[in-house]
C-alpha cells in the first residue's frame, strides 16, 4: 500500500473557516479571551449529526464560534497559509477554497474588502507553499436570494483574478433552491464554475433542481445520486463531478458509517469523483484522510485511488500546466516501488 500523503491530488471541497487547525482555534481564542464550547476543546472533534434541524443548528453554531476567533487580517492570512500547508502535506497540488464573504463582512470592512483580503492571502500562501490555489465564492442559502445575486456579481468581478467558481452552501433543507437561479445565471454568464451543495441532506430530487435550475457543473457532495440510477446516468453523461466528503457524511448522519458511503456505486456508474474534507476543524480529518478512509472501508487498491486523484484534478479549474504535471506525478506514484513506503 503506497503512501497516500505522497499521492498528488486536488482539493475541491474545503470551507475556509472549516479548514482551521484545532491548535490555531485554541490559540486565537485564548489570545482574545473567547470562550469555546467543550465540543471544540476537550470533546474535539465534536459529535455531530444533522439528521434533524436541531442537529444542523448545533453544527452551524460551532462553525460560527470558530469563525468568531478571526479578528485581524493576519488571522485570515494565517488561516489560509495553514490550509495550504496542510494540503501540501497531504499531497495537494491544487486547492479551491470556498468562502462566503458576507459571513465576515461586518468585521473586515464589507464583502469586497474581505474578498480582496482572502485573494491576497491566497496569493501569498500559494507563493510560500507552492500549492496552486483559487477561490470559490459561495452564497448562503439561509439568506435572501438577492444577497446571492450581490455575491454572484462580486464573484464575476474577480474572474481571472483568483475566483474560479460560485456556490451555494448551508442546510439544503432551508430556502428554495430555484430562487437562487438568478444568482447562478449571473455567475454562468461570467464563465464561473457553478458548484452548489446538493445531494447531502436531501436526495435525488434536490440534485435535479441543482442541475435544472442552477446548471451545476459540479455538485458539493452529490453523493445521494447513488439512490437514483437514472439520475446517476444523467450525471455521468453530462460530466458533472461530485465532491464527495466521506467523513463529513458520516459525522453529519447522512450515512451511519464509512462502509455505507456509496463510493463504489458512484465509481461503477462512471461518475467523476473528487474526494474532499469539507470542514476538517469540525470533522477531524483532512484531505489524505478521505482517501485513507475510503481505502479501508471499500478495499480500494492503489490503481483505484490513483484514478480518484486524477479525477480530482480533471474536475478542477487548475491551469493546464499544474494539472498535467500532477497527472504525470500520479503515474510515477503508481509505478513506484511499494516496498519501504508508508501506508496512510
Amino acid at each position: 500500500m503506497r503512501d497516500l500523503q505522497a499521492l498528488p491530488k486536488a482539493h475541491l471541497h474545503l470551507h475556509v473557516t472549516g479548514s482551521m487547525r484545532h491548535a490555531t482555534l485554541l490559540e486565537l481564542a485564548a489570545r482574545d479571551g473567547i470562550h469555546l464550547p467543550d465540543a471544540l476543546v476537550e470533546q474535539w472533534p465534536p459529535r455531530l449529526t444533522a439528521a434533524d434541524e436541531k442537529g444542523w443548528f448545533r453544527f452551524q453554531r460551532l462553525y460560527d464560534v470558530a469563525r468568531s476567533v478571526l479578528r485581524t487580517e493576519d488571522d485570515v492570512r494565517r488561516l489560509v497559509r495553514e490550509a495550504a500547508e496542510d494540503d501540501v502535506a497531504d499531497g495537494g497540488r491544487w486547492l479551491e477554497i470556498q468562502v462566503d464573504p458576507s459571513g465576515y463582512a461586518a468585521r473586515f470592512g464589507g464583502i469586497t474588502a474581505f474578498t480582496d483580503l482572502v485573494l491576497d492571502a491566497v496569493r501569498e500562501a500559494s507563493s510560500t507553499t507552492g500549492l496552486g490555489m483559487a477561490v470559490v465564492i459561495a452564497a448562503n442559502r439561509t439568506r435572501h436570494p438577492l444577497d446571492a445575486r450581490t455575491l454572484a456579481r462580486l464573484a464575476a468581478q474577480y474572474v481571472d483574478r483568483g475566483v474560479v467558481g460560485f456556490g451555494l452552501s448551508n442546510d439544503e433543507r432551508r430556502g428554495r433552491t430555484r430562487d437562487f437561479a438568478g444568482a447562478f445565471a449571473i455567475a454562468e454568464r461570467a464563465g464561473l464554475l457553478l458548484a452548489p451543495h446538493g445531494g447531502e441532506l436531501l436526495g435525488p430530487e434536490h440534485i435535479r433542481t441543482c442541475l435544472d435550475a442552477l446548471h451545476a457543473g459540479r455538485l458539493g457532495h452529490g453523493v445521494r445520486a447513488a439512490e437514483d440510477p437514472a439520475l446517476l446516468e444523467r450525471i455521468v453523461a453530462s460530466g458533472v463531478a461530485l465532491e464527495v466528503c466521506p467523513t463529513s457524511n458520516v459525522a453529519l448522519g447522512v450515512y451511519s458509517d464509512l462502509t455505507s458511503v456509496p463510493l463504489p456505486t458512484l465509481l461503477e456508474a462512471g461518475a467523476t469523483i473528487a474526494l474532499g474534507a469539507d470542514d476538517p476543524l469540525l470533522f477531524g480529518s483532512r484531505l489524505a484522510g478521505q482517501y485513507a478512509t475510503m481505502r479501508a472501508a471499500h478495499d480500494l487498491d492503489d490503481a483505484r485511488l490513483a484514478e480518484l486523484a486524477r479525477m480530482s484534478l480533471r474536475a478542477s479549474r487548475a491551469p493546464s500546466d499544474v494539472r498535467e504535471r500532477a497527472l504525470a506525478d500520479i503515474d510515477a506514484w503508481l509505478n513506484s516501488d511499494v516496498e519501504g513506503t508508508m501506508s496512510t
